[in-house]
C-alpha cells in the first residue's frame, strides 16, 4: 500500500485539499488506475471545467500526478500517488530517503526465450520477420517500440546505482502492456509474471488485448484492427510484500531480491508455458500505445 506520512503542519494543508467531496470521489475513481480528465468527468457526472480545477488542486497538493498524452488533442492523464495518509503527531529524527529512476526501451532486453506468435515494430515499420524468433536477436531490436510473443520471457538489466552501505526501502517499475490475441480481443486473459534477480514476484492477469481504435501514440501506418494500446501497470516491492497497483500479489519482500549482490538489477517479464491463461503479451514503448514511456524502474533507499 502506498503511504504518505505527514507532520501536523503538512496535514493541515492536505486536509484543506481533501475537505471536498468531489476531490475525494476523484481519488476513489483513480484507485482503478490512471484516467484522463474526460473519463473522470463522465464517471462523476461533473462538468469538465469543474473536474479540471479539482485535478489541479490535487496535483498541487502532491496527491496525484498528471501526464500530458497526445492523441485527438492533448489529454491530461491522472494517476493517484497514495492509498493511505498517516498524520504523525510525534517529532521524529529526520531520515533521508533518496530515489533514482532509470528507463529502458522495450527493445533493450539482454536475454529472451520466446515462442510465436511474435514480432517487433519500430515507430517506422516492422523489424525483421513476423513470427520468426530469430528477429528477437537482430541488432535493430533496440529500436523496438512494440514487441509481442505468445509465451516465454524477455529480460532487462538495469544499472545498479544503489550506494553501498545503504538500506533499500522500495523498488518499483511500470510498463504499458496487454495480452496478445489474433489482431485484438478485449476479452483475452493472460497471466503475466515478473521476476527480479530471478525471484518470482507473482502473477497478474491482464484482461485482454486492446485495439479497434488507435492508441494516442500509435503510428498511423499500424492498422487499428491490430493491437493498439495497453494498460499502464505499476509493480512495487517493499518490506510488506509485492504489489500490482496497490494490490498484494505475493509475500516476496525487498530483502528477498538481494539487490546488492549483483552489478545490475534483472527484470524478467513473461508468460509461463504452464500458466492457466497463456494469452501472450504486448510491451509498448514511448512511441506506441497510450503512454509516453518505456520500462521505468525506481529504487528508494535510506542513507
Amino acid at each position: 500500500m502506498r503511504k504518505l506520512t505527514l507532520t501536523l503542519q503538512e496535514a493541515i494543508q492536505i486536509s484543506k485539499t481533501l475537505g471536498n467531496n468531489q476531490r475525494m470521489e476523484i481519488l476513489r475513481f483513480l484507485t482503478g488506475g490512471p484516467k484522463n480528465v474526460n473519463e473522470i468527468a463522465e464517471h462523476l457526472g461533473l462538468p469538465f471545467t469543474t473536474v479540471a480545477a479539482n485535478v489541479k488542486k490535487l496535483e498541487e497538493a502532491g496527491l496525484i500526478k498528471t501526464q500530458m498524452v497526445p492523441g485527438r488533442g492533448t489529454q491530461k492523464v491522472c494517476s493517484k500517488l497514495y492509498d493511505r495518509i498517516i498524520i504523525d503527531l510525534e517529532e521524529r529524527q529526520q531520515v533521508s530517503d533518496t530515489v533514482f529512476t532509470i528507463e529502458l526501451g522495450v527493445g533493450e532486453y539482454v536475454n529472451c526465450d520466446i515462442e510465436p506468435t511474435c514480432g517487433l515494430l519500430s515507430d517506422e515499420g516492422i523489424i525483421g520477420m513476423l513470427d520468426d524468433i530469430r528477429t528477437f536477436y537482430e541488432l535493430e531490436r533496440k529500436k523496438a517500440q512494440l514487441l509481442w510473443f505468445h509465451s516465454g520471457y524477455v529480460e532487462y538489466h538495469f544499472p545498479n546505482r544503489i550506494p553501498y552501505n545503504t538500506v533499500v526501502d522500495e523498488l518499483s517499475f511500470s510498463v504499458e502492456l496487454c495480452s496478445e490475441a489474433p489482431y485484438h480481443n478485449d476479452v483475452w486473459p493472460s497471466d503475466i509474471t515478473c521476476w527480479i534477480n530471478g525471484v518470482e514476484l507473482g502473477d497478474w492477469t491482464c484482461p485482454g488485448d486492446f485495439g479497434g481504435k488507435r492508441g494516442f501514440l500509435t503510428p498511423s501506418w499500424w492498422e487499428t484492427h491490430n493491437t493498439q494500446f495497453g494498460l499502464l501497470k505499476y509493480w512495487k516491492i517493499n518490506q510488506e510484500g509485492s504489489f500490482v497497483d496497490g494490490v498484494k500479489i505475493s509475500s516476496v519482500t525487498i530483502d528477498d531480491l538481494k539487490l546488492q549482490q549483483l552489478p545490475y538489477i534483472a527484470l524478467r517479464i513473461g508468460i509461463k508455458k504452464d500458466a492457466k491463461n497463456v494469452g501472450g503479451i504486448n510491451l509498448f514503448g514511448s512511441k506506441f500505445g497510450n503512454y509516453e514511456q518505456g520500462i521505468i524502474m525506481k529504487i528508494k533507499y535510506i542513507e
